[in-house]
């Protein structure tokens, strides 16, 4: 798995931020690479290095508690979802905005990677984004036999794991996995609501509304962390944003494709391919105007 070139880069209150970077001998253009939930950067390397090799630098990073990023312990560790926006994925999208040049700076999002694009700081700076099973995580919107679990994580395993371990022990419980407390309790209020983010976060609705960038959509119909219904209730919350939705099925993609398959190298050939032509056509567009 190629690594990339580390960077620490230098977030809003001080803190380093640990990214890599996947250079394109003439690139076309950047692309940022954002996690989903509790997903370290490393599971996006691949991609990365495939995007690269394509024509287009690629950064990933991990958000603070994450990865390279974790602390020995996260018993204490003080982090929420808003330092994920306002600092560590905020540093990214400036630094890619630097390299881009006037070149278009794109986001792949993968579930909350593409989630909290529109309250960036500097979300007008994207020129399009790719969301990757980006939707919703209220947990009404989940098939009924999902609700058992979900209603179990946020009423039962949240509120007894995070005052007795000191953070969310994700991958002891077997479910999403180590997360800080503050970013948990963030997330379990989202999901509790039933406009997610948007009913949740002070301003939130305000920064949907206002995204304005091309955007594709990818979900899978054998996700069952992001249905279809979710993806398109949390889209509804963008009017501005000219949408366009491609679904799949394993039956198109060649084998199970889940929430986090994408991204696995077994579909450089076949699903891979659909977001950098879209991509690509994006970076056409702009040479055109």
């Amino acid at each position: 798995m190629a690594a990339g070139l580390r960077l620490e880069l230098s977030a809003g209150d001080g803190s380093s931020v640990v990214a890599h970077r996947f250079d394109a001998a003439a690139p076309a253009g950047v692309v940022v690479i954002g996690a989903a939930l509790a997903v370290p950067q490393a599971f996006y390397f691949d991609f990365a290095a495939w995007l690269a090799q394509q024509g287009f630098t690629a950064l990933t990073f991990d958000y603070r508690g994450v990865g390279h990023a974790a602390p020995r312990s996260l018993r204490g560790f003080r982090a929420n979802i808003d330092d994920w926006i306002r600092h560590d994925y905020e540093a990214v999208v400036v630094e890619a905005r630097r390299l881009a040049g006037g070149r278009p700076l794109t986001v792949v999002g993968h579930s909350m990677g593409a989630q909290l694009v529109p309250l960036l700081p500097s979300a007008r700076e994207v020129d399009a984004m790719v969301a990757v099973a980006g939707g919703s995580g209220h947990w009404r919107g989940f098939m009924p036999p999902m609700w058992p679990f979900m209603l179990a994580m946020h009423h039962v395993a949240v509120p007894v794991a995070l005052p007795v371990a000191g953070y969310f022990p994700g991958r002891r419980l077997k479910m999403i996995g180590d997360l800080p407390s503050g970013v948990m309790r963030q997330w379990r209020r989202w999901c509790l609501h039933p406009d997610y983010l948007v009913g949740v976060e002070p301003g939130a609705r305000e920064a949907y509304a206002r995204a304005a960038f091309p955007m594709l959509s990818l979900s899978f119909t054998d996700d069952r962390m992001m249905p279809q219904r979710n993806v398109e209730a949390l889209h509804a919350h963008l009017p501005g944003v000219r949408r366009e939705t491609r679904r799949f099925s394993p039956a198109d993609a060649g084998g199970p494709i889940g929430h986090m398959g994408f991204f696995r190298r077994r579909y450089r050939d076949s699903l891979w391919p659909v977001a950098l032509d879209w991509i690509a056509a994006r970076r056409r567009g702009a040479e055109a105007t």
